[in-house]
């Protein structure tokens, strides 16, 4: 990599953060950015990114088996624009999904403009909406980026003014509404102020960022001659120097080895030494003595830091406004793995363990929150979605930990007296054949249908209101609905009075009543009660859910046992019997398959389903309580 670049001057610096929907292709155009900017050698990204040279920005594996970026990254290019002079631009690449909403809300502070991505066939689409109502209100212009052009049945101009009725459904200003288009294929790595005018490489996007995007000294912020003021949006932890602050100098000039201020988010000040400074180069940093106003940096040496501190000068610390971001609307119940195979595969199993690892996560994920359940082994965690939480418990999964996860709850509110519930807008790209079946099952959850559009390739785009209780568990349903090709976006729309019960699963499902090793035998006697969940050989437990039962109530099964010999020579004994092959439950569709007397066992190998009474005895008799408790109420 080559040496930084010397200090920039505001004027040439430009921070731009780039947003759009899931899937539209945000780091993919950074990654062609980064190969096309000239700043490495031939190789160079391909040994950076782990011998792959595609979505080298996604550097966390499960970003990378997903296809999704969950974290925010920094980046930052040395481009010579058409005036000979070399701009530095710092790259902010943001997740898509609405479920790590707090990723995008934390790092819009650090820029003075954005990048809004929309997919040239898709148009604008829920997270869309989101990530730019957060845009504006950061005040944000954005440069719009019609992104894959060279999509078949591709309608960029469609696009464009869809983007503009977006705009100017969130009450957008006139300035705001006077935006740039840029027409781009990220994959290909061209991009064109003209559909007609063609180009072969990105550099009329890199002339745009430097036209349109202010610099930061615009508008009469980021004065490198007042005192120093530096928002930390970002942490980031090395083995060996502890916490590192990562976010943007507002004002002033932050210095290695100088004595500054930590302004905590209640008020609070502490003096602390900056011990290295380190400034954004391509993919990585590199150390430096100095970084003024309008830049981005990483801190070591400020022990105690957090998310939202302000870093000030130590003869007059004065707090910038603190990172904000939207209430959680999901919370679920994590606690120990009490089953009989607790402790086999996992490494931490303990309540304090799992204290300790949640709450060094509330360090970083700034929309999670984790409160007491009602005993020491539980633990109410609570975020902006099942996929928010579900990455939470597969990063702790593979770091050896070993949990009980309940089923997710919707988060309540009061709004003047009354108590409700999240609403969502749900948008479905679903092939013309299914889509009988699919609105079927969303009107079944009381979800109302906002709009139907045919598209071309013979699908049919839906966009419906729904409670977010009706959601979970709606997903899989969906899929299976279409064969696997529906495509189903949601995001948060507002709060409305409670209405209805909570949909609930329209089957039973299967408990083992012994322990063992599951049988072919027992499986094959088994294959028309319904789907199994566990195969031959596997090993379960008395009170694990080993299979969805065909009709509405549960069933007690012996999934292990054995056949009988005898000395009768059976009709049949040299038929084949095919067994049906297991229904193979990931992470986040378990969590959403389960009821409230079910948890979800996790462990670094397995995931189970288990009721939360293992024995059978008990569970009749919790029935029968619920039973006279429902009736007492009827009649009172």
């Amino acid at each position: 990599m080559p040496p930084p670049p010397e200090a920039t001057t505001a004027q040439r610096l430009r921070n731009v953060a780039i947003i759009a929907h899931v899937d539209h292709g945000k780091t993919t155009l950074v990654d062609k950015m980064l190969m096309q900017s000239g700043n490495f050698r031939a190789g160079e990204l391909e040994k950076l990114a782990g011998g792959q040279h595609d979505l080298i920005m996604d550097s966390n594996p499960i970003e990378r088996e997903r296809g999704i970026t969950i974290l925010s990254k920094n980046c930052a290019v040395t481009y010579r624009a058409k005036d000979d002079l070399d701009y530095r631009i710092n790259i902010i690449d943001t997740p898509g999904h609405a479920d790590f909403g707090g990723e995008v809300e934390r790092v819009l502070r650090m820029a003075d403009g954005c990048l809004l991505l929309v997919d040239a066939f898709d148009g604008p689409m829920p997270q869309t909406k989101f990530v730019l109502s957060k845009a504006l209100e950061a005040g944000l212009k954005p440069l719009v980026v019609i992104n894959k052009c060279d999509r078949p049945n591709a309608r960029p101009d469609q696009v464009m003014d869809e983007v503009f009725d977006l705009l100017v459904e969130l009450g957008a200003d006139d300035h705001a509404l006077d935006f740039q288009v840029v027409y781009a294929s990220g994959r290909e790595g061209w991009a064109s102020l003209d559909l007609d005018v063609p180009s072969a490489d990105l550099r009329p996007l890199f002339e745009t960022i430097v036209e349109q995007v202010p610099a930061p000294d615009s508008e009469g912020h980021g004065d490198p001659a007042a005192p120093l003021q530096m928002l930390v949006t970002t942490l980031d932890y090395s083995e060996y120097v502890g916490r590192i602050a990562i976010g943007r100098v507002f004002n002033g000039v932050i210095r290695k080895g100088r004595q500054v201020a930590m302004v905590k988010r209640d008020g609070a000040v502490k003096n602390a030494r900056v011990v290295q400074l380190l400034r954004f180069v391509g993919l990585g940093r590199a150390e430096t003595d100095s970084v003024s106003a309008g830049d981005l940096c990483a801190v070591v040496g400020l022990e105690g830091v957090d998310i939202g501190d302000t870093i000030a000068d130590p003869e007059n610390p004065v707090a910038l406004p603190p990172v904000t971001v939207d209430e959680p609307t999901i919370s679920m119940l994590m606690r120990i793995n009490d089953s009989p195979f607790a402790g086999q595969d996992g490494q931490y199993v303990t309540s304090r363990q799992i204290r300790d690892r949640l709450m060094r996560e509330l360090e970083s994920n700034v929309a999670l929150r984790v409160a007491n359940g009602r005993t020491a082994d539980e633990f109410i965690v609570s975020g902006r979605g099942v996929l928010h939480l579900g990455i939470l418990l597969e990063t702790m999964r593979r770091e050896g930990y070993e949990l009980s996860i309940g089923r997710p709850q919707v988060i309540l509110r009061e709004v003047d007296g009354v108590e409700c519930e999240p609403v969502e807008s749900l948008v479905i790209d679903v092939p013309t054949a299914s889509m009988g079946a699919v609105m079927e099952l969303v009107g079944g959850r009381k979800g109302e249908l906002k709009k139907m559009d045919s598209r071309a390739e013979g699908t049919t785009h839906l966009v419906f209101e729904i409670s977010s209780r009706a959601l979970i568990g709606l997903r899989g349903r969906i899929l299976t609905a279409s064969q696997g090709e529906a495509i189903m976006h949601h995001r948060f729309e507002r709060f409305a009075p409670l209405a209805g019960e909570r949909p609930q699963r329209p089957s039973g499902v299967l408990i083992a009543s012994e322990s063992g090793q599951v049988t072919a035998h027992a499986v094959e006697l088994l294959h028309d009660r319904g789907f199994l969940f566990v195969a031959p050989g596997d090993q379960v437990y008395a009170g694990q859910v080993v299979g969805e039962h065909n009709r509405d109530n549960d069933l007690t099964v012996n999934i292990t046992r054995l056949k009988q010999l005898t000395n009768i020579r059976a009709a049949s004994k040299e038929a084949t019997v095919t067994l049906k092959a297991p229904r193979l439950m990931s992470l986040e569709a378990s969590i959403e398959y389960i009821e409230d007397d079910e948890l979800v066992e996790l462990t670094p190998t397995k995931v189970r389903l288990r009721k939360r009474m293992l024995n059978e005895s008990d569970r009749k008799k919790a029935d029968r309580q619920a039973k006279q408790a429902a009736e007492a109420d009827e009649k009172r």
